[in-house]
């Protein structure tokens, strides 16, 4: 038979839960992963305020190898000596008095790490309402399968009647082919079932970034036997009150206000001077340095000393001895001769404050002064549209799960309606008083209520799930 030889790939060893889903959804989900990476992102650019109040410091060095006429690194002198130089520099320094720039630059810092930080439970809720609706209409779809098997179980067994009732000649074999047809038309709807489960399963998938290859299975919990809450306790004026105290989207808009508050502080601070100390160390290395031989003095006669005396009234120049010293050069070959004395001599410090006083700069300090005020306006009309939109998702959500416990309440007369009609059916038809198609028609009309029925049931359960979420409940079955 068409039945038998369809394919139904229901069963795998490892099922998951709502829960599960919503767990794994909130650790792997690209969504959530990204916004876990603004995070760390932000929280770097707090410790980088942070810093920023340290003082700084940078070492430097050089060596190289002068031609021709330069300055002497030593001296200060223009040589045209060939030279081997070599220099070291230990320079920083620290903003000192900035109206606050800084400290206000840290404290923002700090609001946008903790509005990251909610980013990332607005993801994983986001991510959490995907899941559970996936997972729900997944739920639904495998119960329609099963309520396909039921009908065509009944088709099959009609049709087993309806054949031996031709076979003996009390019912004409339209009747017979008027069966078949119905029993390929429920094969059909159970293909159909099928597919629009795996697509369900595939879409879940999706949601928790599971590769579409994995096995995966769903849990089906007695939906009947979920618990949920009194709708009298999910009043939506009640519901928004809690929600508007929790929910990750506000907080964040919250903090961020409080960021664009002190943005203002920091590009105000701009527009006045800042004060900052700094402090150089530096030394300096040269082998054309000369040194001066006082172990050989040389002498070359006598000079004038510029003294006059009188001997007997005769007035005479007093002479000294005219000593020099030869140079001793450091020549390339013995570079490092004295080296040490040579940067010791030449050490050098220096230390001193600045002010720097904003008089022009292209209107860059005014403009950002008046942009950050026009940030903290947008701040706050984006909080006031995410409460507002809140208030009217969980309106929504209410006005939802009311209709679908009316649309279910509803339904179960009409399956109870549609089960006697069918079951008065089966009677008459059994005694020859009813044609096929009447009970055919009969049939589908049950089947027809049954999923009816059943869409609303899963839709309410999930109407009445969100508001649950929106009071803080999470999700769960």
């Amino acid at each position: 038979m068409l039945f038998s030889a369809l394919p139904f790939c229901l069963f795998a060893q490892d099922k998951w839960d709502l829960r599960r889903c919503v767990e794994y959804a909130m650790k792997n989900n690209v969504s959530v992963r990204q916004a876990d990476i603004q995070a760390r992102i932000a929280a770097l650019q707090v410790k980088q305020a942070q810093l920023n109040q340290y003082p700084n410091a940078s070492l430097s060095s050089n060596i190289g190898l002068q031609l021709g006429r330069s300055i002497d690194p030593t001296t200060n002198q223009f040589t045209t000596t060939q030279l081997i130089y070599n220099s070291f520099g230990l320079n920083g320094g620290v903003e000192v008095f900035n109206w606050g720039r800084l400290k206000n630059l840290r404290s923002a810092a700090g609001f946008n790490a903790r509005a990251a930080l909610a980013d990332i439970e607005k993801s994983a809720n986001d991510i959490a309402l995907t899941v559970a609706t996936y997972y729900l209409q997944a739920l639904a779809a495998r119960q329609q399968i099963d309520i396909v098997q039921i009908q065509i179980a009944q088709t099959l067994s009609q049709l087993s009647v309806t054949r031996n009732k031709v076979n003996a000649g009390s019912l004409p074999e339209l009747n017979l082919a008027q069966t078949e047809a119905q029993l390929a038309t429920d094969s059909s709807n159970f293909i159909t079932a099928q597919s629009t489960y795996r697509q369900n399963l595939l879409a879940l998938k999706g949601a928790l970034s599971l590769d579409p290859a994995t096995s995966f299975e769903i849990e089906t919990p007695p939906i009947e036997q979920v618990p949920l809450e009194d709708i009298m306790t999910l009043q939506p004026e009640a519901v928004y009150v809690v929600a508007s105290q929790s929910f990750p989207q506000l907080r964040a808009n919250d903090l961020r206000i409080k960021m664009a508050e002190t943005n203002i502080q920091v590009a105000r601070a701009q527009l006045y001077p800042s004060i900052s100390v700094g402090y150089n160390l530096g030394t300096s290395f040269s082998n054309s340095f000369k040194g001066v031989d006082f172990a050989n003095p040389q002498l070359n006669g006598y000079k004038s000393s510029g003294l006059i005396t009188t001997i007997n009234g005769t007035n005479y120049n007093v002479l000294q001895p005219n000593v020099t010293y030869s140079d001793v050069h450091r020549n390339i070959f013995n570079v490092w001769d004295g080296y040490g004395n040579q940067v010791t001599h030449n050490f050098r410090q220096s230390v001193g404050f600045s002010i720097n006083v904003p008089i022009f700069n292209n209107g860059s300090y005014r403009i950002n002064y008046e942009r950050s005020k026009l940030d903290l306006k947008s701040y706050e009309l984006q909080k006031e549209q995410s409460a507002r939109q809140l208030k009217l998702d969980i309106y929504t959500a209410y006005n939802n799960a009311i209709t679908a416990m009316e649309k279910f309440n509803a339904g179960r007369k009409s399956v109870e309606a549609a089960q006697k009609a069918y079951d008065f059916a089966s009677k008459r038809y059994e005694v020859g008083l009813l044609s096929t198609i009447d009970l055919i028609t009969s049939q589908n009309n049950l089947l027809t209520a049954k999923l009816q029925q059943l869409n609303s049931q899963f839709e309410y359960v999930f109407r009445m799930k969100l508001l649950e979420f929106y009071k803080g409940q999470g999700l769960k079955l």
